[in-house]
């Protein structure tokens, strides 16, 4: 092992992890170490010797920790550039030593944000003030000072000393853009969590997203692209969610994994749906799951296969057993009895996936940022359904209470569709979707088709609109087709030349007032 070239360590950290071997191997190379009063207690108890922080500025900690570090001759120390002679000089001249490594993680802030629970005083006293200062100054001069934020990283610097009595450059660069990365999410965390607790009219002028990795991913997209999740500091089913069996998820699981559990989340208790590529291709709100499977397979067979099924219930035997019966890459539900696991688990590849119930109701608020091309679109999420409660009917005919029903159900399945979207259904589930065409006619042509194809009879069904009819023909094709009532939004400069085409096939028609277009 080479000389170590370097004599000062500062040591402050809630996650005591690691640190022991740290420290540790600090005294076995002679490293004076100054430590906050909690990390040297910790040492101590480990019969490892420091110096506190107090005692080396001569400062006691005061307003109950919350200033403790923030003085010159620990900051002096961080800061100095060991070529400039001046810099070296004052050091000298004040007594103070220059610091190489500086060891520090923050308060538990995220963590806090998390769990929920705590008022604001409360969750102020978790902002990190000491720690960010001591990163930021360590990283702005890691020309001279190794900065080190969590455990992972102690053994990578161990070693490096080890052979060459330093950190290299590129590791303390690496380092550096870490200590700075840590940072930037955090104070993220506590921007987003200040705006939740005091909203304005408007959204931010800035709006900091704090990401955190998650896990790699195989591949993105295509095999070609790297792909991991992130996270932010907001809780998230996908984050919770927990999987029992199968491969590894996909970028594109989880996209259709987010796509299945919000559509079963929305059709309510025992209902199912099945995304292929994030569009529904059926969905179903029986009065069992069993039965809401079969029924929602029944739309499209075909584009079912190698698709994700979301179950908003408890997997049974009996339904676990037709389940593994197709090719499907995720099965997601609230749980699964004993029977179901043993079914599933003769199946090692499908990968079998619970969400708590906790996140099976809709969230009351959300927010969606997409990036596009290194620019982030973000908006509220699109979330509930308060149309439903106020539905203007514009036709003669009112819908029958069974239409009305149907007509519901179908809208909320509607939601999840890419625009243009049109969804046939009844009582029971859809009978045919139609997603993502430039024009509504050609999407009620498909919804029509896929229809037809699985030998439903639409006599009597009812169709749901993403977004208004801009003209007859879609309506007209509906009303040809046997559908016998319509929810849109309204809003077009020709709504009444749909509605009058509406009343001249007898069929009735109700605006929502609301669309909910969906591009993403």
């Amino acid at each position: 092992m080479k000389t170590l070239k370097t004599s000062t360590a500062l040591l402050s950290v809630t996650d005591k992890t690691g640190l022991f071997e740290l420290a540790a191997f600090f005294k076995e190379l002679g490293v004076h170490m100054l430590t906050s009063s909690g990390t040297r207690a910790f040492l101590e108890g480990k019969g490892i010797a420091s110096e506190e922080i107090s005692a080396y500025t001569e400062s006691p900690e005061i307003l109950g920790g919350r200033v403790k570090t923030l003085h010159p001759k620990i900051h002096g120390g961080i800061l100095a550039d060991r070529d400039n002679p001046d810099h070296v000089r004052t050091l000298e001249d004040h007594g103070t030593h220059p610091i190489d490594f500086v060891v520090v993680n923050l308060y538990p802030f995220e963590a806090k944000y998390r769990a929920g629970g705590l008022s604001p005083s409360e969750m102020v006293e978790f902002i990190d003030i000491g720690g960010i200062t001591l990163l930021r100054a360590a990283a702005k001069n890691h020309k001279h000072v190794t900065v080190l934020t969590e455990p992972a990283q102690y053994p990578e610097v161990i070693a490096e000393v080890r052979t060459h009595g330093a950190p290299t450059p590129a590791l303390r660069a690496r380092l550096a853009a870490a200590a700075f990365a840590l940072t930037a999410t955090y104070d993220a965390a506590i921007s987003r969590y200040m705006f939740e607790q005091y909203p304005g009219e408007e959204l931010p002028r800035r709006m900091p997203i704090g990401l955190e990795k998650v896990t790699d991913v195989r591949y993105g997209e295509n095999p070609h692209q790297r792909g991991a999740l992130y996270r932010t500091v907001a809780d998230s089913p996908l984050l919770s969610m927990e999987q029992l069996q199968g491969k590894e998820l996909s970028f594109n699981n989880y996209l259709d994994i987010v796509g299945a559990f919000t559509l079963a989340r929305d059709i309510g208790e025992n209902g199912v749906s099945i995304i292929k590529h994030t569009n529904p291709c059926g969905a179903a709100w029986c009065g069992d799951v069993l039965h809401s499977l079969r029924r929602a397979l029944q739309t499209d067979k075909v584009s079912a296969f190698g698709g994700i099924v979301a179950v908003n219930g408890t997997i049974n035997t009996d339904l676990a057993v037709e389940l593994t019966q197709m090719f499907l890459e995720v099965i997601i539900a609230r749980g699964l009895d004993a029977g179901a696991r043993a079914a599933f688990s003769r199946k090692k590849n499908l990968r079998v996936i619970t969400v708590p119930e906790r996140y099976w109701e809709p969230p009351a608020r959300g927010a969606l940022a997409v990036l596009v091309q290194d620019v982030v679109l973000y908006q509220e999420e699109d979330l509930g359904f308060p149309e439903l409660d106020a539905l203007e009917v514009v036709t003669g005919r009112k819908p029958s209470d069974f239409e009305m029903m149907s007509l519901k159900m179908a809208w909320k399945v509607a939601k999840h569709v890419k625009s243009n979207a049109i969804v046939i259904g009844d009582e029971e589930g859809t009978v045919g979707i139609g997603a993502g065409q430039m024009s509504r006619v050609d999407s009620s042509h498909i919804a029509t088709r896929k229809a037809y194809d699985a030998k439903f009879s639409l006599i009597g069904k009812v169709a749901a609109s993403d977004a208004f009819f801009p003209f007859p023909d879609g309506v007209k094709e509906l009303a040809k087709s046997g559908i016998t009532a319509v929810i849109q939004p309204g809003g077009s400069i020709r709504d009444q030349d749909v509605v009058d085409a509406a009343d001249e096939a007898n069929v009735a028609m109700v605006f929502t007032g609301r669309r909910h277009f969906r591009h993403i």
